[in-house]
């Protein structure tokens, strides 16, 4: 998991320092991989404004350019990006600049017409490894600014190695919770208020299967524009989260995702017919998914379809019949909940691995998707506009996971630990966690949050304790061993023995791999039925 020091700070701050809080979320079990900046050296690069472009008058591919970038006189730049126009505002490198390659910017003549710095794109910047013209700023960005402080660019971003069970910590606030708990700092709310319907349209979703998918949101969202890009902000977020920017209302999906942790996806709404069904695929169904590779489903395939065909691998990928263009106005968004076990192994049946399926393997918060669609509504208004419906929300509570309570005894603590943490201090960690704590004679009785679905057990809440009470505040203790001779029944030979006495008859053992040919298994165990390997 990937984020920017920045943002996880809009969420909690603790007085600590990059390199301190990387090694408090080591040792409280979610390892810090790695810190880097983001974007590599560079200087003397800063906001211009285009204000006048004519051809070349020897070369048809470069343009000349009279450049805004703070100082008394305009620069003349040639260039050669075909995106440039007049009154944009790009990146200037100025003569004497360095950039991200090491090469120094000089003043130079491309085909006799002097050029005094030079425009640039995102890749030569280093922020993109490809880049299709002149990086576009925004209007408001202030002329003469360095564009390193613009953007922010030393601002830090830290990579985690998770556990498969942390899932919870795929996601800026699933982090948040947990430096607010590591470091006794506050979280900090920030309130959303449901977006009100301002029309009455919505669309028919029938859940076919809802053991497979117990909760499924969606919303249509009618006449927004498709002609807004998404603000640089979120895209130096999500490129900074290892996301490539797209277009707004799939830039605002992901972004979502990586706020809160909840995949969504975004289907054209003209492109689909009579309502959607949860189902499984057919036999012999075909999908064009959105990376354009066509693949046939098998019946073991969750698949999100319209009346006719399946749109959308469900928690793995959406397809291009019905995926947002450059056309689209009118959307359906969604958020759903699908069972980890149904979606496990899926995305790698059909050669995929994506930031969806990662995450509905290991477990979404059930609880999370009415949210997601009111977050998500709110920054599309924002961006792009519309009229938003209002959300369906579908869920059926037999099939949704049920957590149920975990006793915790002290005493247990302190013979598992070997140090006792004061009751106050233990369920105030216990709290912390999002837990509902009943106190007992004996430790306590916990309910787990909804997004904790590594709580099962009372070792679970033991090790919960020990990471942040801090493994570093645990002694090291050297503990008594008293060896004991357990009495063997003579009537009872232990297969150790029945191996050896067989090894010195001359017999050899053999551990063969548990799979083998189906020709084999058939003269070995007639009428078995044995499990086939993928």
């Amino acid at each position: 998991m990937k984020f920017s020091e920045s943002w996880l700070r809009e969420w909690v701050e603790p007085e600590l320092t990059t390199g301190e809080l990387g090694n408090r979320l080591t040792m409280g079990g979610l390892e810090l991989a790695s810190i880097t900046q983001a974007a590599p050296a560079f200087s003397s690069i800063v906001v211009a404004k285009v204000k006048q472009v004519r051809p070349h008058p020897d070369a048809d591919r470069l343009s000349i350019c009279q450049v805004d970038c703070g100082e008394p006189e305009l620069k003349q730049i040639v260039c050669g990006a075909r995106n440039v126009v007049e009154g944009m505002r790009a990146p200037l490198a100025r003569v004497g600049a360095v950039l991200p390659d090491g090469s120094e910017i000089k003043r130079t003549k491309l085909r006799g017409m002097e050029s005094s710095g030079m425009l640039c794109s995102s890749m030569e910047l280093g922020l993109t490894e490809t880049a299709i013209g002149l990086m576009e700023l925004p209007d408001d960005a202030p002329v003469g600014q360095s564009v390193r402080d613009y953007l922010q660019l030393d601002d830090p971003v830290l990579e985690l190695d998770l556990t498969p069970n942390r899932a919870d910590c795929l996601s800026i606030v699933g982090i948040a919770r947990e430096v607010s708990v590591l470091t006794s700092s506050k979280l900090k709310s920030h309130p959303r208020a449901n977006i009100a319907a301002s029309i009455t349209d919505t669309f028919d979703v029938k859940i076919e299967r809802p053991d497979a998918c117990p909760r499924y949101a969606g919303r249509v969202i009618k006449d927004i524009d498709p002609t807004r890009v998404t603000p640089i902000w979120m895209q130096e977020r999500l490129r900074r989260s290892g996301i490539r920017s797209i277009a707004p209302v799939v830039d605002v999906t992901n972004y979502v995702m990586l706020e809160l942790g909840q995949p969504m996806h975004a289907f054209d709404l003209q492109m689909l017919e009579k309502g959607i069904q949860v189902r499984f695929a057919h036999e012999g169904e075909r999908l064009e998914l959105l990376d354009g590779q066509q693949v046939t489903l098998d019946p073991e395939t969750l698949v999100i379809a319209d009346h006719e065909r399946a749109l959308a691998l469900a928690g793995i990928m959406g397809g291009m019949r019905s995926a947002v263009d450059d056309e689209t106005r009118d959307i359906f968004l969604e958020s759903a909940f699908f069972s980890p076990k149904i979606i496990l192994g899926k995305a790698r049946r059909y050669g995929l691995h994506t930031d969806s399926s990662h995450r509905f393997e290991r477990g979404v918060d059930p609880a999370l998707q009415v949210k997601a669609i009111e977050r998500a509504t709110g920054l599309l208004l924002d961006i792009v506009g519309g009229k938003p419906g209002p959300v369906t929300d579908l869920s059926n509570h037999d099939f949704i996971p049920k957590r149920a309570a975990i006793r915790l005894r002290s005493a247990q603590i302190t013979r598992v630990l070997g140090v006792e943490p004061d009751a106050y201090e233990v369920e105030r960690m216990l709290r912390a966690l999002g837990c509902n704590v009943t106190t007992d004679t004996e430790g306590w009785e916990l309910a787990p949050p909804s997004f904790r679905f590594d709580l099962s057990i009372e070792a679970d809440l033991i090790e919960e304790v020990g990471r942040i009470y801090g493994y570093d505040r645990i002694p090291n203790t050297a503990q008594a061993f008293r060896p004991e001779v357990r009495r063997q029944a003579e009537a009872k030979t232990s297969p150790t023995r029945m191996k050896k006495l067989l090894v010195d008859r001359g017999y050899q053992e053999a551990i063969t791999f548990s799979f083998v040919d189906p020709e084999w298994e058939r003269l070995i165990t007639p009428g078995h039925s044995p499990m086939a390997l993928a």
